[in-house]
């Protein structure tokens, strides 16, 4: 038996161990009772107990749960999904060190870049998305984006002239980003449609995709959250699948709301392909069946079908006449032109690419970490956070993660007890993040958690020093608790200082040990942010967060 097939029985022997004991304690209670996924997968299909294939996949899938419900329930079967970007996928790969029986990214492109260790087999697409522009209606026809064809360039002239700001995933963290960032950098790269090396260094190449992205507003690390940030906010357009596109129309249209306008860059248009491989790490025949014969599923009529009425072209690239309404022409949505996606460039310019998006052409990040030091933290709370400090904070380690910044970045530490501690800064990606990592080292726990004063003083930081100039950055504020506020500042105080800024400045939240999950998801709400889990692992929650901005 091989490794993954000891796991899996491993997994059915304590899932069974646990069922008796749980059932010997709770009596009567009813089926529907005791079905909470406790699997520590994020998504279970069919027998929990009896998992037969584990898939890493993309969170754009999740809207296919109930597909995969359907099938897991008609072959009496579990599946176990985890969720994660495309390009931690391709990082696995990278490494070599999937846990999975399958991957599912976004793209074909993070399967070619990062199975160096030729892991994988059996890859198909299951369904087609363009990435393309969703802009406002009517700010699409007044920039002339609702006649003819609109070009890569048509977009840099609108944010020049400060018409245009949208929002994007980034490049670094999710496909949605990258795929649409080479594609216009594949754009700029001129006639050819050939992006090298020697094109990522022309000077008007950098200059024109620096420009490209200063247009960039609000970022985030998952396409998805993206939607969710853009109907909750108040923004002119985004950059997404075209399936989420759609889904988001929907959610605009349900609240009354102005929805948005589909433009496809006719000369830097890229393709997601969904596709789906098995991770032949050893011989498992069983198991291989058990995998080709869901990807069979997924490839049958009746599952296009379902997929095309989420907004997603088939695998085949069409979509059926009884789905066409899915696609409103009257939005832009465009199913009869034919689409000729950017040709993606090897896997070491893509990978050049990528570091030259985060250190040098996307919008400088200013983040400022508002930290618990109370007596509660002393000991491992403090030795976790440092841990995970260590990881966004010195260039070495931020660079492995894609995470390194550029060289206009800000970063500012904000501890907090009883009250704020004296505020550490710096500026840029080298040195001064090294000497800013040891300083936090220095840093004492005791006393209270005066949580709500922190994040005040992190606001009038932004505000007083920064000011006007914080439309050049990409701000955020990250708060990590391990309990509840108790110092002399409330929330309404925190509220009202915020709304008279009147600037979009993100306060995500990272939990830990015994923090206040409402507290955290009423300062999320007010500044369209979101809360992190560090519970578990707050390494990857610090990762997770920095991707944000």
């Amino acid at each position: 038996m091989n490794r993954k097939g000891k796991i899996r029985t491993l997994l059915k022997l304590l899932f069974g161990l646990v069922a008796v004991v749980f059932l010997a304690a709770c009596g009567d209670e009813t089926e529907s009772e005791s079905s909470t996924n406790n699997s520590g997968y994020d998504f279970v299909a069919g027998q929990e107990s009896d998992i037969a294939l584990t898939i890493v996949a993309g969170s754009e899938n999740e809207i296919l749960e109930p597909m995969l419900t359907q099938y897991a329930e008609e072959q009496d079967i579990g599946i176990g999904v985890d969720y994660l970007g495309s390009l931690d996928i391709m990082r696995q790969l990278q490494a070599g060190e999937v846990e999975y029986d399958a991957v599912w990214p976004a793209s074909t492109i993070w399967l070619t870049v990062g199975d160096e260790h030729s892991l994988l087999k059996h890859a198909q697409s299951t369904s087609l998305t363009p990435i393309i522009f969703g802009v406002k209606q009517s700010l699409a026809e007044e920039l002339g984006f609702t006649e003819g064809d609109v070009y890569t360039a048509d977009i840099i002239e609108a944010i020049n002239n400060g018409d245009l700001k949208f929002a994007m995933t980034s490049a670094t963290q999710s496909n949605s980003g990258a795929s649409a960032y080479l594609g216009f950098l594949t754009a700029l790269a001129g006639s050819d449609g050939t992006l090298t090396e020697e094109t990522l260094n022309d000077d008007a190449v950098q200059q024109a995709i620096t420009e490209l992205l200063s247009g960039v507003e609000r970022s985030s690390g998952s396409s998805n959250w993206l939607v969710d940030l853009f109907v909750q906010g108040d923004y002119d357009a985004m950059v997404n699948y075209e399936t989420l596109i759609i889904q988001a129309n929907q959610q605009l249209a349900e609240q009354g709301k102005e929805e948005l306008y589909a433009v496809y860059p006719v000369d830097g248009l890229s393709m997601a392909d969904s596709p789906l491989a098995y991770v032949d790490d050893e011989s498992d025949q069983e198991l291989e069946d058990t995998f080709l014969a869901f990807q069979e599923f997924l490839l049958s009529e009746e599952t296009q079908d379902f997929i095309e009425q989420t907004g997603r072209r088939s695998a085949m690239g069409n979509v059926r006449d009884s789905n066409r309404n899915v696609f409103d022409e009257s939005l832009g949505f465009d199913l009869d032109t034919v689409i000729n996606p950017i040709r993606f460039p090897s896997a070491n310019v893509i990978q050049q690419s990528l570091n030259l998006y985060q250190t040098q052409f996307k919008k400088p990040a200013l983040t400022v970490y508002v930290l618990d030091y109370s007596g509660s933290m002393a000991g491992e709370g403090v030795r976790e956070m440092q841990a995970a400090l260590e990881q966004v904070l010195v260039p070495e380690n931020a660079e492995q993660h894609l995470l390194l910044g550029t060289s206009q970045d800000k970063t500012h530490i904000v501890p907090f007890e009883d009250d704020v501690q004296d505020i550490l800064d710096a500026s840029g990606n080298g040195e001064e993040m090294n000497t800013l990592y040891e300083e936090v080292m220095d840093i004492r726990s005791g006393g209270g958690t005066a949580m709500y004063e922190g994040i005040d003083a992190a606001l009038t930081l932004l505000d007083e020093e920064y000011g006007e100039d914080l439309a050049n950055y990409t701000p955020a504020i990250v708060v990590l608790t391990d309990g509840r506020p108790n110092g002399s500042m409330r929330y309404s105080e925190v509220e009202e200082h915020y709304q008279d800024m009147n600037r979009d400045i993100p306060i995500f939240s990272i939990l830990f040990a015994d923090s206040d999950e409402d507290r955290m998801e009423e300062l999320a709400g007010l500044t369209n942010a979101r809360v992190f889990d560090g519970r578990g692992d707050l390494i990857n929650a610090f990762k997770q967060v920095k991707g944000y901005n």
